[in-house]
């Protein structure tokens, strides 16, 4: 259980599964956010007449010129990735902070809770977020452009055969994984040291108004922080082949340092709400787990 705490025991299995569940929760109540910020991402720079970076804009134009389901393009490849990413984000997390904290309170202070999150995070963007985000990518670049990939498996074959299974998978890892290390690191961290200052001040961390709350709070954290790593990343996986070093080189060209934050405004409404969402769902996982099975 993410902020530990004396009398909360919780076995690998789990972590494993409660994360799952919250992952998959998470990801399905918040996607039109990611929709509508990769679009920003990928084409905030056009100029042409009608453009927009209002992610607002951008949802409402969607909905209207390719009806609503199109805001989902991609969805389930993102609910298949959270699901894992979340599942091993949380067993990871929870198990090296069980290693390091103080076992008579349960508490681990700030700074080994964000670099517990940070390991976490490098472990998650290697074994599933990097081609999660990869292919989802790819789908809502080519929804808007070629329209050539028929679904998620279709994606994954065709970037595989003509890119190879680790470069076409695997594109944008090193950005990925700078935005997971920051991520992990910031959300379970801080997320974490609230709940251990909260329990120090007798406050009820279990219940759902706090743990929505305290997701919250740390999702802001982890938006202003990680948001140039998002947005490189978002760049760099796009269904056409491009380098890293050119996105980045590209997104100064056009904007500036200010374009690395770009999309920054519809991610925040996500995180802030999936935040909240991600860590209540796993809190209340966990809570239904250890009841059927009588923990």
């Amino acid at each position: 259980m993410v902020g530990g705490g004396p009398n909360a025991s919780t076995s690998p299995l789990m972590s494993l599964c409660a994360g799952g569940i919250a992952g998959g929760v998470e990801a399905a109540c918040t996607y039109p956010f990611e929709f509508a910020k990769t679009r920003v991402q990928l084409y905030g720079h056009d100029k042409g007449p009608g453009a927009t970076r209002n992610p607002f804009a951008i949802v409402f134009r969607v909905a209207r010129d390719e009806g609503f389901r199109a805001m989902y393009k991609g969805c389930s490849t993102m609910i298949v990735g959270s699901v894992g990413k979340d599942a091993v984000r949380f067993l990871a997390f929870d198990s090296i902070r069980a290693a390091f904290e103080d076992p008579s309170t349960g508490t681990l202070g700030p700074s080994g809770s964000i670099l517990s999150g940070m390991v976490a995070g490098i472990v998650a963007s290697t074994t599933v977020v990097t081609p999660s985000e990869r292919v989802k990518t790819a789908l809502i670049d080519d929804a808007k452009t070629t329209r050539r990939f028929r679904g998620a498996a279709h994606c994954i074959a065709t970037l595989v055969r003509e890119q190879g299974f680790v470069r076409g998978l695997w594109k944008g890892y090193i950005p990925t994984s700078m935005k997971q290390v920051g991520a992990t690191g910031f959300r379970l961290g801080s997320y974490s040291s609230i709940k251990d200052w909260e329990r120090k001040r007798g406050i009820d961390v279990d219940s759902a108004a706090v743990s929505f709350a305290n997701g919250a709070v740390a999702g802001t954290f982890t938006t202003l922080a990680t948001q140039p790593f998002d947005t490189v990343k978002t760049m760099a996986q796009q269904a056409k082949q491009v380098r890293t070093a050119d996105v980045f080189r590209q997104i100064l060209a056009q904007d500036g340092v200010r374009g690395l934050w770009r999309g920054t405004v519809m991610r925040l409404g996500r995180t802030v709400l999936s935040g909240g969402i991600l860590f209540t769902a796993n809190e209340q996982a966990l809570k239904m787990l250890k009841m059927l099975t009588g923990q």
